[in-house]
């Protein structure tokens, strides 16, 4: 199941609506690092809210997606981190640098606002 991705001003949003594949979560990194380039994007956020688990493999490709976005020029927020896969991440000593993170997707717009030096509506 491919990963909607939604255009708000400069930034793009992704919503992960449940659980993906390996091969799901690649292909979503892909497909953010090309849709970047398309659309201009300053910023991503990738919304985590659906996932009531986040696996080594899932954190290493969030890392991935916020590297490769930053290589693109855009920075990554991740929202909807549940509270207990926050605490399982911190449990297992999973690295998650340099990804940021907020607590919904309003914030993490308010977040990549700083982030980029935009205006209210992320231009």
């Amino acid at each position: 199941m491919a990963v909607p991705i939604l255009r708000r001003a400069d930034y793009l949003i992704a919503s992960i609506q449940s659980s993906l594949s390996d091969s799901e979560v690649l292909a979503l990194r892909d497909d953010l690092a090309e849709a970047i380039g398309k659309a201009r994007a300053r910023g991503v956020v990738v919304d985590v809210t659906a996932l009531d688990v986040i696996d080594s493999f899932v954190a290493r490709s969030l890392r991935g997606i916020a590297l490769t976005a930053k290589m693109r020029g855009a920075e990554t927020v991740i929202v909807g981190i549940q509270p207990d896969v926050a605490v399982a991440i911190v449990q297992f000593g999973l690295n998650l640098e340099p990804i940021r993170t907020a607590l919904d997707l309003e914030e993490g717009v308010t977040l990549l606002h700083e982030a980029t030096g935009g205006n209210e509506d992320g231009r």
